[in-house]
């Protein structure tokens, strides 16, 4: 008797978080043009391969915490939240804890950095 299994595909992330408005890059674009506070929520090292300019890092699993996030803006101002795109759950569960703690113009990113950078957006 012969026994295998096939590897499960990696969970995509919600295309929808009540409360958060979902940008493409794009709109991403139009945001960072505007100043607003871009925060990447993935691991060490992929921030160490590349980032959006000017975004703040703040992993998910070691270092997202209100008062981290409250650092470096106030509730009411705008934050976009992204990590390594639809396979990735760390900006979700990101943008999920930010409108819970009361941050109200909260951008999900949902694409994240690899559509950044395919569209020929600024990296650093």
């Amino acid at each position: 008797m012969f026994f295998f299994s096939v590897p499960a595909s990696a969970a995509e992330s919600p295309e929808f978080i009540e409360g958060s408005t979902v940008i493409d890059a794009a709109q991403a674009k139009d945001l960072f043009e505007q100043e607003a506070l871009f925060v990447d929520v993935r691991k060490d090292s992929d921030w160490e391969a590349g980032r959006v300019p000017g975004a703040v890092h703040l992993e998910l699993k070691q270092v997202f915490s209100e008062e981290k996030l409250l650092e470096e803006m106030d509730k009411s101002e705008p934050v976009v939240i992204y990590c390594n795109g639809v396979k990735c759950l760390r900006s979700a569960k990101a943008v999920k804890l930010a409108l819970a703690w009361g941050f109200s113009e909260v951008y999900y990113f949902r694409n994240g950095f690899p559509s950044w950078k395919a569209a020929g957006m600024p990296v650093e």
